[in-house]
């Protein structure tokens, strides 16, 4: 696997690895009712005021340092000093992609936009065969974010949510599906 996570960028973003000093910007920008309730109910809400530091120092860079995920901040390219969201990849079983972006960035194309070139390493770069991502179903933006990435739906259960219990969806599409996208 890869050691390093590398920086990644688009037209209009820069997806900069995820590094300690993140943790005042995330705990700033996370804790939003728009952004946390579809995640995992693993997400402590109420957000304590240190939860951004712990997730980093005790989850997230672990994980990173041990090859099994990669985690990157998301920041505009006309704005490089202003985190907006994360994305991650992980090697979890019907769960290997995340992403999450502040309320006042959302509705303008930027997750779709890092989704292609998270998608790209994961398939491209990390050569993996499939990927998998599960969404809590009523979450209507990030279903229309796997559907353009040409995910399929291929099974629904019941998951716990910050915001309650809601059908779980899992998303996926083969390597091979994602090249003839391309």
């Amino acid at each position: 696997m890869i050691d390093k996570v590398p920086l990644l960028h688009t037209e209009r973003l820069l997806l900069r690895p995820l590094e300690l000093a993140d943790a005042e910007a995330i705990q700033q920008l996370f804790p939003q009712w728009q952004v946390v309730r579809y995640l995992n109910a693993l997400v402590p809400w109420p957000y304590p005021a240190d939860g951004a530091l712990c997730y980093l120092r005790d989850l997230a860079l672990p994980a990173t340092a041990r090859g099994e995920e990669w985690h990157w901040t998301i920041r505009l390219r006309s704005a490089p000093e202003q985190m907006i969201g994360s994305i991650s990849l992980m090697l979890a079983a019907d769960d290997n992609r995340g992403f999450w972006l502040a309320p006042q960035w959302q509705g303008q194309g930027y997750m779709s936009e890092a989704c292609q070139v998270v998608d790209e390493y994961w398939f491209e770069v990390l050569e993996q065969p499939l990927m998998r991502v599960p969404k809590a179903a009523p979450n209507q933006a990030s279903r229309k974010i796997s559907e353009r990435g040409g995910m399929r739906l291929v099974r629904s259960e019941s998951g716990e949510f910050v915001g309650g219990r809601f059908p779980l969806d899992i998303w996926e599409i083969t390597h091979e599906e994602w090249r003839r996208r391309r």
